[in-house]
């Protein structure tokens, strides 16, 4: 019997890619995803298409369901029982303005959704590795209070500083910062993933993503930047820049690079482990530099405005720090930066001629 895997959000843009590899190397793969993104984000948001192409392969079996629902959880982990090897929490609520407007259901699907989860394997089947998607929102607006500099067309961190060179480790504090309420749900959800690893033993990780895109994201101008910045382009819509001049940094990995890293733990995994996990020094760009590289790409240019104020919460600068974790999966490596991920979501948007 090949081994089984579970997948959250199994629809969307991590969930997919990591159903997808999973299956191409021999696992079954039982998905989970009611499509909630297109609550949140509306029609254009919708997972449908990603449920649709995963349904067509032989190795995978999709069930509809929430997972608020604890006795629906409990049933499914349940029936896996030993034959469970790993578990891919990948749902979530994951907008900030999304969260204010309801802090219920956002805490409901983060954080309870991801209890149900770890008290069903802790249940019915411990050794299972827990891979969780967490974010680097979890360090709130700590990165803000970095020594910055301002370049045309992006900031960066002060020469000397010890983030300058690699980016910003895991022994950033979570504490007394700015989280925004979708990151204090997360932060509620990490907290308990690493509880379950060092507390119960599990084998636990908390993988702290930065922007995690790629061609099979349904971006939506609340979540996923990169991809719905291409598609405004590609598709002649307006684009909105929110504060910091358009010079924010963010590092962009391209979720089959993230979903290799959980294959990677899942085959050594460590208890309770916690990494931050984005493009890194390989992978990263400004607004303005993603703007202009879109263009560039797509032929066209893009037809965005400012708007003076910052989202709460949002970061001037983040580069993650990817040394800790390849130092305990030596084999992982980058496999896509920035220009590369464009062409790819750009391709994927255009019509076939």
């Amino acid at each position: 019997m090949s081994s089984l895997a579970i997948v959250t959000g199994s629809a969307g843009l991590v969930g997919s890619e990591a159903s997808q590899l999973f299956c191409e190397r021999g696992w079954r793969v039982v998905g989970i995803d009611n499509d909630m993104r297109s609550h949140f984000f509306g029609v254009d948001a919708s997972t449908a298409a990603n449920r649709a192409r995963l349904e067509q392969l032989a190795q995978y079996q999709h069930r509809s369901f929430d997972i608020r629902d604890r006795a629906l959880v409990e049933a499914l982990v349940s029936e896996a029982g030993s034959d469970l090897r790993a578990v891919i929490h990948t749902a979530a609520q994951p907008s900030h303005d999304w969260a204010a407007r309801d802090p219920h259901t956002d805490f409901g699907v983060n954080a309870t959704g991801t209890l149900n989860l770890l008290e069903a394997v802790r249940r019915h089947a411990p050794a299972a590795a827990f891979v969780f998607t967490s974010t680097n929102k979890v360090y709130g607006d700590a990165p803000n209070r970095l020594p910055l500099v301002e370049h045309a067309t992006r900031y960066s961190v002060a020469p000397g500083h010890p983030y300058t060179e690699h980016g910003i480790d895991e022994t950033m504090s979570i504490d007394h910062t700015l989280h925004s309420v979708f990151g204090a749900s997360k932060v509620a959800a990490d907290v308990m993933v690493q509880e379950y690893g060092r507390y119960f033993g599990m084998p636990t990780v908390c993988f702290r993503g930065g922007c995690l895109t790629g061609p099979a994201h349904a971006g939506a101008e609340l979540h996923g930047f990169l991809a719905y910045l291409v598609r405004t382009c590609v598709e002649g819509r307006p684009y909105r820049v929110f504060g910091y001049k358009g010079k924010q940094v963010r590092d962009n990995l391209h979720a089959r690079d993230l979903v290799e890293a959980f294959w990677e733990y899942i085959q050594a995994p460590r208890p309770g482990e916690v990494y931050n996990m984005g493009g890194g020094i390989y992978s990263n760009c400004s607004m303005l530099e993603a703007i202009d590289m879109t263009e560039k790409t797509v032929g066209r240019k893009l037809d965005w405005t400012y708007v003076d104020e910052a989202r709460i919460g949002d970061h001037k600068w983040w580069i993650s720090d990817l040394a800790k974790f390849q130092a305990h999966y030596p084999g992982w490596r980058v496999q896509h930066n920035v220009p590369a991920i464009i062409a790819e979501i750009t391709d994927a948007l255009r019509p076939l001629p």
